[in-house]
Formats: structure tokens, sequence, C-alpha cells
């Protein structure tokens, strides 16, 4: 049975790193790190506008590729790169901004990168042609990739440690509601204002969210003695590193080729070379410790394994419900829905859950539901078609969201203060690996079946 290693003082050897340690000043200061004038509810407000942007400008621009496929007379695989380049750019750069944020300041850094998001929705919404389309693009996504970093390493410094688990939750019912809100949304403006305008709400938003950012969230507490230096090596290592392993899941429409082996490959040298320079460098992008660490570790690879079983769902649900069940398009679209919906009603409970029975637990529950789940998604159909494919999922998704916000606490809650944007920068990567492997391994499995 999975066991996660309680929180407990342990014992170091001098110089050794370790997520969890004796609280100094530093960590007492950061602790109150909200002045009394500054609102926990606005601090929250901005974080989560942050982090329904970044979901939100993902889904709304699928629903966008038929209309900018005739717009600009280009065919599908390419008007792909609009939302490719985003998800990209978020993938290469994720832990990188992170780092970055600890080294200048996670105030300073994420209102700035959501001011490149404004700027850069602005851009594509004015862009004339295809290419600078997909450029804005891919400068919003390295806007996107701060807000998504820094929103959850926030969490540390705006609540109390009590509370860390709802203000997870409520970052995932955000994430959750931007990824439901996408695709209406977007039918909307498209249809009565054209497809410049998803991009301009974007804009929009931005500005609003750099507003809330400046004005509540809390600047920059801990005083360094020492000067570290950004790394400027490992952040490209890495960047080409997951570059290539994104696209070795993603071109090819499920079908391995000569191209992906050779991507895989590239990824693999790429990560031998990135850790081969962190242990060479006095200030490193990842400490190599962090991989060794008996918390993080395991959490990063549970987070990325349910990452990607719960994407190898959505991808599968909509073939399924047409093709097995014999669902309209209509009908596939509705059943689909539970999934969001359910996701958005219960990620703050599940976060209050969390804070209520201890993140360690809730961990180990969430990973039954999923599992339960997945147990459930592969029976139930078959038995009773639409209700048993919606209770499965039913079961599924909470048990998720229970997840995100139990394993997302249990790591951030301890986390030194000169280290939360880089960890909170894995977490996010590692969701996103696994959300691009499950895409690659059940379109592969789809491409298999249909031969």
């Amino acid at each position: 049975m999975l066991r996660i290693p309680p929180y407990q003082p342990r014992a170091y050897l001098p110089g050794q790193f370790h997520l969890s340690r004796r609280r100094t000043m530093t960590d007492i200061a950061d602790t109150a790190a909200v002045p009394a004038s500054r609102s926990t509810t606005g601090a929250l407000a901005s974080l989560s506008l942050a982090m329904l942007l970044s979901s939100l400008s993902t889904s709304i621009a699928n629903v966008a590729l038929p209309t900018l496929s005739r717009a600009f007379a280009a065919s599908f695989p390419a008007v792909q790169w609009v939302v490719l380049a985003y998800l990209l750019a978020i993938t290469a750069l994720i832990v990188s901004v992170g780092r970055l944020g600890d080294l200048v300041g996670r105030r300073l850094l994420l209102v700035a990168g959501l001011g490149l998001f404004s700027a850069a929705s602005l851009a594509a919404a004015l862009a004339p042609t295809l290419p600078l389309l997909v450029a804005a693009r891919a400068v919003q996504g390295l806007g996107a990739a701060v807000m998504m970093a820094l929103t959850i390493a926030f969490v540390g410094e705006t609540v109390p440690k009590e509370r860390i688990g709802s203000a997870m939750g409520l970052l995932g019912t955000m994430s959750a509601i931007g990824t439901a809100l996408g695709p209406s949304l977007g039918g909307v403006l498209i249809a009565s204002f054209g497809w410049r305008a998803i991009f301009l709400v974007n804009a929009v938003l931005g500005i609003a969210a750099v507003l809330l950012a400046r004005r509540f969230l809390p600047g920059r507490t801990d005083a360094r003695g020492e000067r570290l230096r950004f790394d400027t090596l490992g952040t490209i290592l890495l960047a080409l590193t997951l570059t290539a392993y994104a696209l070795a899941m993603t071109i090819g429409r499920g079908r391995f080729g000569g191209m992906n082996i050779a991507l895989l490959g590239i990824a693999a040298l790429g990560a031998g070379l990135f850790l081969y320079a962190e242990g060479k460098v006095a200030s490193p992008l990842v400490k190599p410790a962090l991989f060794r660490d008996p918390v993080l570790a395991p959490s990063l690879a549970m987070n990325a394994l349910v990452s990607t079983v719960m994407m190898a769902t959505l991808v599968v649900g909509p073939f399924f419900l047409s093709r097995a069940l014999g669902l309209s398009e209509a009908l596939v679209g509705v059943v689909l829905s539970i999934g969001p919906i359910v996701s958005a009603l219960c990620g703050v409970v599940a976060g209050r859950v969390v804070d209520r029975l201890g993140a360690s637990a809730m961990v180990v529950a969430g990973l039954v539901l999923v599992a339960t789940g997945c147990v459930a998604l592969a029976v139930l159909p078959g038995l009773f078609g639409v209700a048993g494919y919606a209770s499965a999922i039913v079961v599924l998704t909470p048990g998720y969201q229970l997840f995100q916000a139990a394993n997302n606490t249990a790591v951030m809650a301890d986390v030194d203060q000169g280290q939360r944007g880089v960890v909170s920068g894995m977490l996010s990567l590692s969701r996103n690996l696994g959300l691009v492997t499950g895409t690659a391994a059940m379109g592969a499995v789809f491409a298999f079946a249909v031969g």
C-alpha cells in the first residue's frame, strides 16, 4: 500500500538540501508576509484569475481552429500550431520562470508575466498572418508559464498554513472552470464578433489581473546575504529537452515514426546533459538533491502518472461515446461537460477536506478514488451505457481534484522560501508532461486499433 512520508523534522548533514526544516526568522517573517493592509481575499482573487486565464487560453483557442483555418486559408496541421506553440512555451519554460521568481521576486515576475500575457493576447488579436499569430501565442505561453508556476508558489505567502489546502482547491476549481468555459465562451465570441475577440478577452482580463496582483500580492520579504545567479545553461538545456519530448509526443497523430524516435533520443540526451550540468554549477536551476527528496520525488512521479491517466480518459471519451454508445455530437458534448462541472464544484471542498484530515492521508484517498473511477470507467459503461459512463466520471473527477489539492499541499506546505518558485514549476511541469504523455499514449492506442 502506498505510504506518503509524514512531515516530521529530520536530521540532516551540514549543507544537505531539504524541503522541510526548522523555522527561522525568515520563515516567521514569510508566514506573516501579507501586511494587515493587504487583503487575503484580494490576493486569492488575483491568483485565481491568473490560474483561470492560463487554462482558459488553451481551451478557448481549440474551438477557433476551424475558423482560423478558413481565415488564413491554411491547413489544419498548420493552424494547430496556434495551440501547440502556447503549450510548448509553457512546458519548456515553466520550471525556469519559477526559479527566476525565486531570485528576482515572485510578485515582480508575476506582474511582468501577466503584463506579457496581456500584451501577447492583444498582439494575437491584431495578427495579420498565421505566423505572427503563432509567434504571439508562443509569447503568450511564456506569460502563462509565469502565471502557472507562481500562483501555486504564492499560496504559502498569502494564506495561513492551515488553509493551504483550501487555497489549492480553489486554484484547482479555477483551472477546471477555465477549461470548461473555453469552448462555450469561444464559440459565442467567434459567432458574435469573430475569432479576434477570443484573444481580446484574454487581454482585458489580463490587465485586470495585473491590477489585482499589484494591489494585493505581498512583495519580497526575504533578505539574502548572498547573490545567486540565474542558471542560463541549465535553462537552455531543460527547454530543449522538454521541447523535444513534447514534440515527440505530439507529432505523427498517434503514430510513432523515425522523427518521434529521434526526438525522444534528443530528449534523453538533453536530460543527461542537464543533470550533469546541474551538478557542476554553483547556483543550479534545479538542485540535484531535489530529485532525491523523499517527499518531492514521489509527489512529482505520482502527479505525472495520475495526469497521464486522466488525460487518457479525456482523449478516448469522445470516441467511445460516439462510436461505442452511438451518441450524437450534441449529446457527446453534454456528457463530456459532466467532468469539468463536477471538478469545478468539488475543488474547494476537496481543499477543505485536505486542511481538516491532512495532506498525506488525502493523497492516498485521492489515488484510491482515481483507481476506483478508472475501474468503473472500464466496466460500468458496458453494463449501463451512458449512465455507467457518467457514474464513473463522478467518482474519477473528485478523486483527481482531491489528489491534486492534497499533493500540492503536501509539497508546498514546508518548501523553503527560496525554492517555492522552482518547486511549484516542477509540480506544474510534471502535470503537463503527464497530460502530453496521456494524449500521445491514447492516440497511439487508437491509431493501432483502427489500423
